[in-house]
């Protein structure tokens, strides 16, 4: 049974990998975050809920006891996070972490779509993720980072990749796609050990003013 530890378990793309992960596979969930009450899953067989801040390095130094897996979820200071994370996942020899960010991260979105994630999430912010990613990248950790487009909450499952050093295409995608690779990434973590990805729905290159209205509804 693969043991998979969740951190930021209550975002909405993790919730629909908790929820399929459940469904489709015998793993176990070890699920953290800041406030367990907001949580629909509850404790059981095959779900352990510890609730804590990943700044909290001893309760994140436990948590990662006999995990195969580490999937971050997380908002925030995340250069910070990453550290914590690295040191925990070396400490206690863990090999695989999956870490989600947002497109823009070698500046490799081209515009005008580059430009307005630059100033909605703000180049202070923008530039915490470059070093969480420096951090990630440089350690001998067999990592995933997944560069995510304008998260929608889409059902449908429809999504195109590029890789580092590639062009990002596209400027949205579904959450339930973004968790159908995670879920892959898990099961098969041979095929995407070392790689940063940019994921989207193929086809929305010129959908900017789409995404504006979706956003000035949140």
């Amino acid at each position: 049974m693969k043991q998979i530890l969740i951190l930021g378990a209550n975002g909405r793309v993790a919730r629909i990998v908790e929820q399929r992960l459940l469904n489709e596979t015998t793993a176990h969930l070890t699920l953290v975050l800041r406030n367990a009450s907001r949580l629909a899953l509850k404790p059981s067989a095959r779900v352990s809920i510890i609730q804590g801040d990943v700044n909290d390095t001893a309760m994140l130094d436990r948590a990662m006891t006999g995990q195969d897996v580490v999937y971050a979820n997380l908002v925030g200071q995340m250069a910070t996070h990453a550290q914590a994370i690295i040191t925990a996942m070396t400490h206690h020899q863990i090999e695989q972490l999956i870490w989600i960010t947002g497109s823009g991260l070698y500046h490799e979105t081209p515009g005008p779509f580059g430009e307005w994630v630059e100033q909605v999430v703000g180049h202070a912010a923008k530039e915490d993720t470059r070093r969480a990613a420096k951090i990630i990248e440089t350690s001998s950790i067999a990592y995933t980072i997944i560069r995510a487009a304008y998260m929608t909450d889409d059902a449908q499952i429809d999504y195109d990749l590029t890789q580092k050093g590639e062009l990002f295409k596209g400027t949205m995608v579904s959450r339930a796609s973004i968790a159908d690779l995670i879920v892959k990434i898990i099961m098969t973590p041979q095929n995407y050990a070392r790689t940063s990805l940019g994921i989207a729905k193929p086809g929305t290159e010129k959908m900017l003013p789409q995404v504006k209205q979706m956003a000035q509804h949140l």
